[in-house]
Formats: C-alpha cells, sequence, structure tokens
C-alpha cells in the first residue's frame, strides 16, 4: 500500500534496509506528515533501530529511495540535512568539561558560520530549546553529572536547537525511571501539537505509543505488518502476535496489557461491577487463582478488564432483565467456585444489580464461603434466606487477600469481620 503524500517530510518508496548483503526490512513505502507523533513497534532485532539510521543517513538503504522534504535524501547536503531534521540515538555519550548550555549549543552548528560563532539570535534559540524540555535549570551544570533522564532531556534539547522539521529518536525513554519517561514523552508529545515538529520513534512500551502517537508502524518478519492509527491498528491479537505472547493481553479499550495467570490455586467467583471488580480480579489473577465473574454489563470496564485477564465471565446488555436462563448459568459458574468474593457492587434497582443481588443470596443460602467488601454488611432481600448465614466482611483489598492466604472462610460465621494479623504487610 501507498503511504505517500506530496507533503510528507520523510517518505520511503519500496524501500530495503540492512547491513552490506542482508537485507533486514524491506518492500517499505511510508510517509511522515508534519506535526505527527509516529511510532516504530516491534520485538527487539525487528529492525527499527536499523531502519531509523538508514532515515537519518547513518547507513546507506539497500534499494529504494528515501526522501526528506520532497528532494532525494542522497541530493542534500549535511548541512541543510542537519537543518532539516535532528537524530537522537541510543549510545551513552560523556563529553567532558561540557556544561549543559555549551552541549545543547553544539545543535547550533548548522546555523552558525565557519568558526562556530553563536550569536544572540543562536543563544536564544538554545534557551528556547531547553525551555521546551524543561531543563532550564540545568544550564549550569556539567554534562556527565547528569542523570539518565536529564541527560535524555538534554539530548533533546540539542535536537531542538537545530530547529528541526523532523525529529528521529531510537528508543528515547530508554534506562529512565518512570517520571522522565512520562516527561519525555509528553514533551515530544507536545513538539509535535505546539510546534509542528514530525517525531519519528522506536518504542517498546505498546500503551505509551498507543496514548501518544498518531501513527503506529507494527515491524516484523522483515517489514512493516501494519502500519495506521494506534485505534485501528493496535488489538489485543494483533500486539500479541507482534511480541509472540501468551501470558498477556493487550486492551484497545483500556490502553493497557494486563498478565494472565495460570489459575492452578483454585477459582472463585467475584460478583462485581461498575469498576468496582477490577483491582480485586487483578489482584486473584497473578495471586494464582482463576477467575468468574458476573453478570456483568457489556460495556463495563470490569468487563473489559476481566476479558483482558482471561476470566469467565457471565455479561449482559446494559438495561434489560437478567432472565432465568442467564441467572441459571451464572449459578452453575458459582457452584463450581470454591469461594464468592462481593466487592461491593451497586445493590440498587438496577436490573443487572438485581441479578447479581440474587446471585450474592443463592450463594448465601447454598452456604457458599462468602466475603464481602461491603463495610455496612450485605443487605438481604430474601426473606427465606437464613439469619445464620452471611459473609466475611473485609475493610480493603489488603485485608481480603490476608483472608484468602489464610484461608479465613474455614470458621464461616454470621457477618465475621475479619481480624488482620499484626505482621500483615
Amino acid at each position: 500500500m501507498n503511504h505517500n503524500k506530496p507533503n510528507h517530510i520523510l517518505s520511503c518508496t519500496d524501500l530495503a534496509v540492512g547491513y552490506k548483503d542482508k537485507t533486514v526490512l524491506s518492500d517499505l513505502t511510508l510517509g511522515f506528515a508534519p506535526g505527527q507523533f509516529v511510532s516504530l513497534l516491534g520485538p527487539n532485532g525487528a529492525g527499527k533501530t536499523t531502519l531509523l539510521r538508514t532515515f537519518s543517513r547513518h547507513l546507506k538503504p539497500i534499494a529504494g529511495a528515501i526522501k526528506v522534504m520532497g528532494r532525494p535524501i542522497g541530493e542534500i547536503t549535511a548541512m541543510d540535512l542537519a537543518r532539516y531534521m535532528a537524530v537522537v540515538l541510543t549510545e551513552k555519550i560523556s563529553p567532558p568539561l561540557f556544561s549543559v548550555f555549551e552541549f545543547v549549543a553544539l545543535g547550533r552548528y548548522p546555523h552558525t558560520d565557519f568558526l562556530g560563532q553563536m550569536d544572540q539570535a543562536d543563544h536564544r534559540a538554545v534557551e528556547k530549546a531547553l525551555a521546551a524540555v524543561n531543563a532550564g535549570n540545568l544550564v549550569h551544570r556539567s554534562f556527565s553529572d547528569l542523570s539518565d533522564g536529564e541527560r535524555q532531556k538534554a539530548l533533546v534539547a540539542r535536537a531542538l536547537a537545530q530547529e528541526p522539521q523532523l525529529l528521529l529518536l531510537d528508543e528515547p525513554t530508554l534506562h529512565l525511571d518512570l517520571k522522565h519517561r512520562m516527561e519525555v514523552m509528553s514533551i515530544l508529545r507536545n513538539l509535535c501539537h505546539s510546534h509542528g515538529i514530525t517525531v519519528v520513534a522506536s518504542l517498546h512500551d505498546v500503551d505509551v505509543a498507543a496514548k501518544v502517537s498518531d501513527r503506529v508502524a507494527l515491524i516484523k518478519d522483515g517489514g512493516v505488518s501494519a502500519w495506521g492509527m494506534p485505534e485501528t491498528v493496535l488489538s489485543g491479537p494483533v500486539v500479541a502476535d507482534l511480541y509472540d505472547f501468551n501470558d498477556a493481553r493487550f486492551s484497545s479499550r483500556l490502553g493497557g496489557i494486563e498478565f494472565r495467570g495460570t489459575g492452578s490455586k483454585g477459582r472463585i467467583f467475584v460478583l462485581a461491577g461498575a469498576g468496582t471488580g477490577a483491582l480485586v480480579y487483578r489482584m486473584l489473577i497473578k495471586r494464582g487463582f482463576a477467575v468468574s465473574t458476573g453478570i456483568l454489563c457489556s460495556n463495563d470496564v470490569d468487563y473489559y478488564v476481566a476479558r483482558c485477564l482471561g476470566a469467565d465471565c457471565m455479561t449482559q446488555t446494559s438495561m434489560t432483565w437478567v432472565n432465568s436462563e442467564t441467572l441459571a448459568e451464572a449459578g452453575k459458574k458459582l457452584d463450581a467456585c470454591e469461594l464468592v468474593i462481593d466487592c461491593g457492587f451497586d445493590n440498587g434497582h438496577g436490573p443487572i444489580s438485581q441479578g447479581n443481588q440474587k446471585l450474592l443470596e443463592m450463594a448465601l443460602k447454598k452456604g457458599k464461603r462468602v466475603m464481602s467488601l461491603r463495610s455496612n454488611g450485605i443487605e438481604k432481600t430474601d426473606p427465606d434466606l437464613p439469619a445464620t448465614d452471611g459473609p466475611i466482611i473485609c475493610r480493603d483489598a489488603a485485608e481480603l487477600l490476608e483472608a484468602i492466604d489464610h484461608r479465613a472462610w474455614v470458621h464461616h460465621e454470621q457477618k465475621q469481620t475479619f481480624n488482620p494479623s499484626p505482621t500483615a504487610a
């Protein structure tokens, strides 16, 4: 498919990239528009870095054509290319005796005279670049004394000092802590929005790429397997195939990856809804339990989390009454579980809530082991429910987890309150 248009900042046609006689990627025809954030996604060794190094002219293409600003890249002088394009690669550099200001000022070389002398306009450009990455407080620091996150900001500032229209970055958040990862990605996203700079970056965080990218290119098996908006390209099966994993699943609805468990410790039935179950699902799955859950509305966030985690879900269309067949099927799943957890779903007058209330009372009537996160206890609507039956009340998820670990339901009595041990974490 041809993704080229005349106004693209960077484009390639029938491009093949690699090293000497080894072709890494081939048949690439892509175009990157002004102000777009484009993420290159794929497993290690897929060719993302090779593609970026070819775009930046560090490597010669094996075949095909690359254009920058509509001009064949081979016809552009090094000085002109540096005015159009800036590059931040993964190699660690540690220039001696450079202040941050002096290091960022190196980005002005395409705009200075033969002697490299800077005028007031160059100084303003350096200050503007530092301000754009929130690094104005670093100007007098030695570059060699910076943390990894601060160095990355200085590297991006040096690239911005070139005043490019295109910024290429190879794994810009590598080795960064969470704070600096989020800050760097926000800075890059803002450069697209506020400055109209086209950003092309190789990334490993699919969830981050889904949130910041205008376009994604999925790179695997010697080519681009998919290209387009992340909202249409990234799905659970596509991401699982891209990275060859079976024990996790990406959710486009949630914008993140959920880890699936083994289910080796037994199955627990979770009564949830309206977001009350998400935390409990994750907690149980990572502890090795299998989860059955319901009855959930088909557009409930709990449904999307549970499905992504691989839970067995009972669903119902919103604002429709739970029929006897669905209730009976849910009851069978509940019977097969060792424990029932009530997450504190809204037990008001909605049709699904009433269905879940019936399931909860069904569990109590059958003498199932029930734990509840309702601090005020369970409101019983079934007059035939024995008064002696009641759940173990847990104040929060931590108490719930400790109760499960200690099998606190062994002494199951009316409305017990679990008393955590003093040494509990």
